[in-house]
């Protein structure tokens, strides 16, 4: 499994080029970008130019993020749908092939009228990617403050977001796969063997403070290996059922690491090495 990075908790690593370099110094195979950021990449260095850095660091591009606005009004759906083939378009020339959005818990709208819109919204954005070659990743969001955050309930747990998907309804759709949400849904190594490998689109690693399940924070978490996750089971679990792809550490905080951004790197390569070693992968 491929080692990633996104942005959250490495400090400021500057514009993609860095992020490269930086990310291929410390080891890992792969990073999180946004589309609008492979856009302006293409349009400085050239889709030749921009191939061949990736080339040479032995770089991919895991995913870009949805840049529809699915969650609001039509009308600004609608505005974002240029935007997304213009970005798939990028994202396609070099090698990438997810595109990951996520699912709050809660919602201020009628949960079955937002259940409906979302439905037919990430469908057609489905249907968009995929001439691109881009999975759709949805990640469901477990932590317990954010399911009351708003006013109704809406999606948090692993069953419903597969049903939901089956619902969606287009080959192209699958999992975002966080440790931090299968972790506050309560969830067991069992629960990851009943899927498929195919079902997962991309996989978040990240680690949980000490305290009551019901008490983590969405915004205050760990680097793999500092928490309680079992993040051994988690890992080897995903190895079992065949899944190959990326595992990206997502590190999000309450407000910036102060430490410079090398030895967060340093501390994100160390955080894969324990849990990978720990798991049996290297």
């Amino acid at each position: 499994m491929l080692k990633g990075l996104t942005r959250a908790g490495i400090g400021n690593v500057g514009s993609i080029e860095p992020f490269i370099q930086a990310a291929a110094n410390y080891g890992f195979d792969a990073i999180a970008v946004d589309g609008k950021e492979l856009e302006q990449w293409i349009d400085h260095r050239g889709l030749t130019g921009a191939q061949a850095i990736l080339k040479e660091y032995g770089i991919q591009i895991a995913t870009i993020g949805l840049p529809v606005q699915w969650r609001t009004t039509e009308e600004e759906f609608l505005a974002g749908l240029p935007t997304l083939t213009r970005q798939a378009e990028a994202a396609a020339s070099l090698g990438c092939t997810a595109c990951c959005t996520y699912v709050l818990p809660s919602t201020d709208h009628d949960s079955a009228h937002f259940m409906a819109l979302a439905t037919r919204r990430l469908r057609t954005c489905a249907q968009i990617l995929a001439p691109f070659g881009i999975r759709l990743g949805l990640e469901f969001v477990g932590p317990h403050h954010l399911r009351t955050n708003w006013k109704n309930p809406f999606i948090w747990g692993l069953q419903e977001t597969v049903d939901w998907i089956e619902t969606i309804g287009e080959r192209n759709v699958g999992l975002l796969f966080d440790s931090y949400h299968w972790y506050t849904n309560e969830l067991e190594i069992d629960d990851i063997l009943k899927l498929d490998a195919s079902q997962i689109v991309l996989v978040h690693i990240n680690d949980a403070p000490n305290v009551a399940v019901a008490d983590v924070l969405d915004n205050d978490r760990l680097f793999p290996g500092e928490g309680v996750i079992d993040l051994t089971g988690f890992l080897q679990a995903l190895q079992q059922i065949g899944y190959r792809g990326v595992i990206a550490q997502e590190i999000l905080t309450p407000k910036p690491l102060e430490e410079p951004s090398e030895l967060l790197l340093k501390r994100s390569q160390e955080a894969f090495r324990t849990v990978y070693r720990a798991a049996g992968l290297e």
